[in-house]
């Protein structure tokens, strides 16, 4: 672990994070918490006809690290399918918990979350908005009869 875990970048990133971002009518909302620390998030989405993001916000309560993850993960949720979230969540867990490289493309942003691979009590604040948003996907799938 040659980076400080709480380092500049992910400050940063944190301070990026509108905490309170809620969608008024949402197709499904879903609150996912971690048993270790606490952290939590609540997730709106909407989805389009053909099974995009249309809309997507977000309630956080977390460390810097999850809150930092909430807000590159928001950057990046509209237009998104559910192959794509599900492949960035799984990228995501796989980063940090085997030591996989960090996604890439649009999400290579998420590469400054790297320091928290050596930080297990962390790695389940961090995936908060990559796990929700799948639920709340398949939730809002059902509702439409999309997905």
């Amino acid at each position: 672990m040659s980076e400080q875990l709480y380092n500049d970048r992910i400050l940063e990133a944190a301070k990026a994070l509108v905490p309170d971002d809620r969608l008024a009518n949402p197709q499904a909302s879903v609150q996912v918490t971690s048993p270790l620390c606490g952290s939590r998030i609540r997730v709106d989405l909407t989805l389009d006809e053909v099974g995009r993001v249309k809309a997507y916000g977000q309630e956080v309560r977390a460390c810097a690290l999850g809150q930092s993850a909430a807000a590159i993960f928001k950057r990046h949720a509209v237009g998104r399918t559910r192959d794509e979230l599900v492949q960035v969540r799984d990228a995501m867990e796989a980063m940090l918990k085997q030591g996989a490289p960090p996604p890439e493309g649009e999400w290579a942003e998420l590469e400054l979350l790297t320091p928290a691979r050596a930080h297990k009590s962390r790695h389940a604040s961090i995936l908060l908005p990559f796990k929700a948003t799948v639920k709340a996907y398949d939730e809002a799938a059902a509702k439409t009869g999309g997905g």
